[in-house]
């Protein structure tokens, strides 16, 4: 009886153990998970790449003439760096993502209104 009992409570603590180590682990990976998931902008990497794509497509059809690509470029680098900032402290808050959004709506008209202005890129005489 007393071995029974022994083993049970054995039993019990061991799986007591595996329990704990099991949601440990599940927390571990939940945080992990979360914690990526605050920081993740693919929405925002997204938007960066179509606004880049435009930028170039005004730089070869010469719709951007070469201080209009700089300053826009400018514009990317400047919301680039807002971003790093943004994802410094592990979060990136809503209040953040909405200044990222409004940065890159600010950035997106002026390529917008840069590539439609009458200044063009001169073409190479040939």
């Amino acid at each position: 009886m007393r071995f029974a009992r022994s083993a049970a409570i054995a039993l019990l603590s061991l799986a007591g153990f595996a329990a704990a180590q099991a949601a440990t682990t599940t927390n571990a990976a939940t945080t992990a998970a979360s914690a990526s998931a605050t920081t993740d902008t693919p929405h925002v990497d997204a938007r960066q790449a179509r606004q880049q794509a435009r930028i170039a497509d005004g730089v070869a059809s010469g719709a951007l003439t070469p201080a209009e690509a700089r300053h826009l470029q400018r514009q990317q680098r400047h919301i680039r760096h807002a971003e790093r900032h943004a994802k410094a402290d592990g979060v990136v808050t809503a209040q953040e993502r909405q200044r990222l959004a409004r940065m890159q709506g600010h950035a997106s008209r002026s390529i917008h209104r840069q590539k439609h202005d009458a200044q063009v890129q001169p073409r190479p005489a040939g």
